[in-house]
């Protein structure tokens, strides 16, 4: 396994610049290497500037989007018409704006029950490419001030799972239900991009990348990816922690 990649930029707008210039470049790549990109999407608040970057004419028109197949790596387990559904939060943002058409866009069906929509969405994975195990081209990933990534959560049983699968994990604090990619499966990614910026995420970033080995309480510990390659995108405030130990 080889060491992360790091993208260290003055500014959250620079980086946001630099991994949407990594994204249109590694899609081209690989549509022109297989005809198609297959990317894995992260929610929440931090890559919605990414996918409305990636929406502009300055973006958009530099790749054909529909060679692009969309996932997700995680999803909050809500209607899908909730505002904090990631589906919908990148509707708006990307897919709406790009008129995507929705045949290259899978979600999780989040009115099955939680284990039913992990288990349909593992499938419905395996279906599209037709293997055992699924190579994203890139998967784009956050990084919780609590280390956890995607719905990989400190604490939570599936920490443990070596499965290359999709399962539901509850999250007794919130008292809510999340769907998540394994780890297993995230690090069979072609491409691993994490994408932090702010000063709240310091010293997430230095416990993931320098500190001891815990992926109990840091899970983005365990995102190593088992033949591709990993790469942070961070603004200075989220690797100040990093310089101090340079």
């Amino acid at each position: 396994m080889s060491e992360p990649t790091l993208h260290i930029y003055e500014t959250a707008d620079q980086m946001l610049v630099a991994l949407a210039d990594f994204f249109i470049q590694t899609a081209k790549q690989s549509i022109s290497d297989t005809g198609r990109f297959s990317v894995s999407l992260s929610g929440g608040s931090s890559p919605k500037k990414l996918y409305e970057l990636l929406a502009t004419p300055e973006y958009s028109s530099r790749i054909d989007w529909d060679k692009v197949d969309f996932f997700f790596g995680d999803e909050r387990y809500v209607p899908a018409d909730h505002p904090d559904s990631n589906a919908l939060m990148v509707k708006k943002a990307l897919f709406d704006p790009l008129r995507i058409p929705a045949e290259h866009i899978f979600t999780v069906d989040t009115s099955l029950p939680p284990d039913e929509a992990a288990q349909r969405y593992a499938e419905t994975i395996q279906d599209r490419y037709q293997a055992e195990h699924v190579r994203f081209d890139l998967i784009l990933l956050g990084l919780g001030d609590n280390s956890h990534t995607a719905s990989l959560f400190p604490h939570t049983p599936v920490l443990h799972d070596t499965s290359v699968s999709v399962k539901a994990v509850f999250l007794e604090d919130q008292d809510v239900y999340r769907i998540t990619m394994t780890a297993p499966l995230i690090n069979l990614g072609r491409n691993l991009a994490f994408l932090v910026y702010g000063k709240g995420k310091a010293e997430a970033v230095e416990a993931v990348l320098n500190g001891p080995e815990d992926i109990v309480n840091h899970p983005a510990q365990l995102i190593r990816a088992a033949e591709g390659e990993v790469h942070w995108f961070l603004d200075e405030p989220a690797a100040s922690a990093l310089s101090k130990q340079a």
